[in-house]
């Protein structure tokens, strides 16, 4: 029999005179008085507020924040109003935004934000599909310096695979501090004004970063989040085509159906990233893997997956006074799938691809990168591996990019080795993504995802 740490009321106190029936009417009348009261007072939108404990959320897009540029570099808005673009990997009826200044010196204020569909291929939105956007129940947020802000959900069919426009009206002087530098993605600045409702948007100038905004979420099942740098950035594929690898596998993820097609793909790759350590002052490469981790990955909506493609630049970067080792990569690989395991999310890697011929190679670096790629093809501590390694390398010479892969920089793979990247992730590690079930059940007899 189990006993109870809290023992009940009735026996910590002695048993009191039973009271005649009569003598407890006045007590039962102001208590039933007081009961009504309390449901007169309940605000009518108390029962429509969806409970958050059985409410499922996924993320359907995000983005790594780096920052801050330099103050020379720092872009100021002025009253103006930013239409970002991006690009869903999951579908849901209900949707909501992540707003961040984490890298901001001053408060961001923004005095309206609005979600809706896209329209076309440039800054119109479709009719009907325009959504105000609340923080904690006001139009306006004000994000303190080194903070991030959730929206409130708000109700809208939200597509697949399809493009939504996230509005965000910034009164006064707004300093872009945080932002994701290499969006690959156009987005739209207005003339000063309020615009964050215009079907029509009326374009000063466009950019192609990512300001303040870091995530869309919808009400699904689970996330896959893809954890890197450059390469999974997509640098050097097409611009506003989504040809970057995370979203060749959310294409496979919808085509395939059933279970899979619930779950959201999140690209967290940051141009120029490190795993191990931080840039200079005025990077827009981000904190190190290893940093940012609890932010870009714990605290993504559903997580329940996580891929690693990080390391090339720590060993393409380091000096030869001060060379990374691949022990120290092992040992940074280590603590990303401890911290991902310790939270129930399967951690997946991918092969460091050859880089002979970059800037900055040498005989002696391309070592490193041999020694940690037969750690994780070998050590079996990742719950799956694809050998990108092997897709990627020119069969004549292994330590280069295969030309029909190369982007020409003989680092960064081009459009269809992007497609290749992503097309070689085996669907059956997601198994059915199911709210009860953690990634790392589902992925408990993940293999290799490619022969050595």
């Amino acid at each position: 029999m189990m006993s109870s740490i809290f023992t009940p009321r009735r026996l910590l106190r002695a048993r009191r005179p039973a009271l005649p029936a009569f003598a407890a009417l006045p007590r039962l009348f102001l208590v039933l008085l007081f009961l009504l009261g309390c449901l007169q007072m309940a605000p009518a939108t108390a029962q429509t507020i969806p409970d958050w404990r059985t409410e499922q959320w996924a993320g359907t897009w995000g983005a790594g924040p780096a920052g801050p540029p330099l103050d020379s570099a720092t872009a100021v808005l002025n009253s103006q109003t930013l239409r970002l673009i991006v690009h869903t990997s999951v579908g849901g009826s209900r949707v909501r935004i992540r707003l961040s200044n984490e890298m901001g010196s001053t408060i961001l204020r923004v005095g309206s934000a609005h979600i809706a569909l896209r329209a076309g291929s440039a800054a119109a939105i479709a009719a009907g599909s325009d959504r105000t956007l609340t923080f904690s129940g006001a139009t306006s947020v004000a994000l303190a310096p080194g903070a991030a802000a959730l929206s409130d959900p708000v109700a809208l069919t939200v597509p697949a695979l399809a493009d939504l426009a996230v509005s965000l009206y910034l009164p006064g002087a707004a300093r872009v501090s945080t932002l994701h530098a290499a969006a690959t993605q156009i987005s739209y600045i207005s003339a000063p004004g309020n615009f964050v409702n215009a079907t029509s948007f009326p374009t000063q100038s466009t950019t192609e970063q990512w300001p303040f905004l870091t995530e869309v979420d919808v009400s699904n099942g689970g996330a896959f989040i893809a954890l890197g740098d450059s390469i999974t950035d997509g640098l050097r594929s097409w611009g506003n085509y989504n040809y970057r690898w995370p979203d060749w596998l959310a294409r496979r993820l919808q085509s395939a159906g059933g279970s899979n097609s619930r779950l959201g793909v999140v690209n967290r790759g940051i141009a120029g990233n490190n795993l191990l350590s931080n840039l200079q002052t005025g990077s827009l490469g981000g904190r190190s893997a290893l940093e940012r981790f609890d932010r870009d990955v714990l605290a993504t909506a559903g997580a329940r997956f996580l891929f690693v493609l990080s390391g090339t630049n720590d060993i393409l970067n380091s000096t030869t006074s001060s060379p990374v080792s691949a022990d120290e990569l092992i040992a940074g690989y280590r603590q990303l799938i401890a911290r991902a395991h310790a939270r129930g999310i399967a951690v997946f890697a991918g092969t460091l691809p050859p880089f002979e011929g970059a800037s900055y190679y040498t005989a002696a670096k391309e070592l490193v990168r041999q020694a940690a790629n037969n750690w994780i093809r070998a050590s079996a501590e990742f719950d799956g591996v694809v050998d990108f390694d092997q897709l990627l390398r020119d069969p004549a010479n292994p330590r280069r990019l295969n030309p029909s892969y190369d982007s020409a920089d003989h680092l960064h793979p081009n459009n269809a080795g992007y497609q290749a990247m992503g097309n070689a992730l085996p669907l059956s590690w997601f198994g059915g993504t199911s709210a009860a079930v953690t990634g790392m059940e589902q992925a408990s007899q993940a293999v290799v995802g490619m022969e050595q």
